[in-house]
């Protein structure tokens, strides 16, 4: 429905406003599917359905199908038995363009633009207006425009999309799908990236595009998303549907992570108390790019010290001052009393501060390069003879023993990172710096686009690197994760420290209460 001014009056409906638009009859009808590779088997006779008019979550670890699936409605990937059906009436995509015909959008975690097209451009490529062969700018403007209009976006149509914030450009995805008129709208992952007031627009989009009787895929590792947001949720176990809860509203947690990774998790995070040590590192009144004011605290042998905030308060800004990414303007940092200058990251790793950055792909890894790669890129400068002959025989056994160790699942220390998941990269980046004997681990959002199951292996070596003495600062916008897994926790807004709290005193509210902006 429009208002006098052509406006979407219910792009901000509520969940409750759109749950009387439903029907029993699935609009999105997969039955039997069954999709296989050389040697592993993705799907397996799985089945699901998705109504219109309902957000349906789909829940799971990496591993357990849901991205295949995604193919699978996207036309990438054909099954080789089962059915898939819209509206009663059965459709077999013959590749990408089939499925988009159909009224099939995927709004993938890696937004499919292109970045030096403008924003108009970008929305409508594939269909842009033109009369006798020649663009029609004017139109293509005007379009473009009344779509982010209805996004609720102020978004020059002329700019170019490089310029753009993540939500920004996952706002112009969105309005991809809503240009084609897709009828279902598959979400992958999409507040990965996104500030608070990015995500509260997503959800209202979502909610108004539910209320227009549109049905709705949310693939998800966040269970107060689902909580929120969502109306059913399906849960996929290595490659099977397993169970399709009907109720989110009054559905246990623990029922739900118990099905998502077949064993009953009451603690997630596991804390594990430990005694600390002497001070290791500490900053003093630390000035840079990204703080308002001078930051100070310190952080003890055998401690797990949690930085919580809100986006743009200046977390990841400050541990890369201190894992020196970026010199600092004023203040210093201290290493066992000793003032230390960090020209380069590589002079911070020799004295013993690693960081493990809150992008992986981009920060973190190579994506292309193997696994032993990855994992040796910075120790080999200890084997390698004369400086550039390397020592394989070392590398390879380093590579299999932290495979092990960490059990990291790859087939062996060839495979490329880039085909691991998310947790499994996060242990390779783990055992390149215990490999090199760093002492204080920087973890920035250590577990963000990680499963439940991956996230609980991920604190036990968090666990285990404070109970050897090492120092862990751990950033982390997951409140019941830094509550669950710090012994202390720094709270940061807008550029400055606004608390320290040991965790005996750390509730949700008074995390919060601190981090909210004036």
């Amino acid at each position: 429905m429009r208002d006098a001014n052509d406006n979407i009056v219910s792009i901000g409906a509520s969940r409750m406003d759109a749950v009387g638009i439903q029907t029993n009859a699935p609009y999105l009808q997969l039955d039997g599917i069954t999709v296989s590779f050389p040697g592993v088997l993705a799907l397996d006779r799985v089945s699901f359905a998705v109504r219109a008019g309902e957000v349906h979550g789909l829940m799971g670890e990496n591993g357990a199908g849901k991205s295949t699936l995604l193919k699978v409605l996207s036309g990438v990937n054909v099954p080789q038995s089962g059915t898939l059906t819209l509206a009663g009436v059965e459709q077999h995509f013959s590749g990408t363009k089939a499925a988009i015909d159909a009224g099939i959008a995927i709004i993938y975690q890696e937004l499919h633009l292109v970045p030096e097209l403008t924003v108009a451009e970008n929305l409508m490529l594939g269909q842009l207006p033109s009369r006798l062969g020649v663009l029609s700018e004017r139109a293509l403007i005007e379009r473009a425009s009344q779509t982010l209009e209805r996004l609720g976006e102020r978004i020059d149509p002329r700019a170019q999309v490089k310029d753009l914030s993540i939500g920004q450009r996952q706002m112009i995805e969105i309005g991809k799908a809503l240009m084609r008129d897709a009828r279902v709208i598959a979400f992958d992952e999409p507040t990965s990236s996104l500030s608070a007031r990015e995500t509260t627009q997503l959800f209202k989009i979502i909610n108004g595009l539910r209320a227009e009787g549109r049905a709705i895929v949310y693939v998800t590792h966040r269970m107060d998303e689902v909580y929120e947001l969502c109306d059913r949720v399906t849960v996929f176990r290595d490659g099977h549907s397993i169970e399709t809860f009907e109720e989110v509203d009054g559905l246990e947690r623990d029922r739900l992570i118990s099905s998502m990774v077949g064993r009953s998790i009451r603690d997630v995070y596991g804390y594990r108390p430990r005694a600390v040590g002497d001070v290791r590192i500490e900053a003093k009144a630390l000035l840079g790019p990204g703080l308002t004011e001078p930051v100070s605290f310190s952080a003890r042998r055998g401690e797990i010290l949690g930085f919580f905030g809100l986006v743009g308060a200046g977390r990841s800004e400050l541990m890369k001052l201190i894992c020196g990414a970026v010199r600092p303007s004023a203040g210093q940092i201290e290493l066992d009393g000793r003032v230390m200058r960090f020209s380069t990251p590589r002079d911070a790793v020799r004295v013993g501060i690693a960081l493990c950055p809150e992008d992986r792909k981009q920060e973190g890894i190579v994506a292309i390069a193997s696994v032993a790669d990855n994992m040796n890129i910075s120790a080999r400068r200890h084997s390698s003879f004369a400086r550039w002959l390397l020592n394989e025989r070392r590398e390879r056994e380093l590579t299999n023993d932290y495979i092990g160790k960490l059990s990291i699942k790859t087939r062996n220390g060839d495979t490329p990172i880039g085909k691991l998941s998310g947790g499994n990269q996060q242990k390779v980046i783990l055992a390149r710096w215990l490999a090199e004997q760093i002492d204080v681990f920087v973890m920035d959002e250590p577990t963000r686009g990680i499963d439940v199951g991956a996230r609980a292996q991920i604190y036990e070596l968090l666990y285990g690197l404070a109970e050897a003495g090492r120092t862990v600062l751990m950033v982390s916008s997951d409140l019941a994760e830094v509550i669950g897994v710090a012994d202390r926790i720094i709270v940061m807004k807008e550029g400055g420290v606004v608390g320290d709290l040991p965790k005996a005193q750390a509730t949700p509210d008074q995390l919060i209460k601190l981090a909210l902006p004036r």
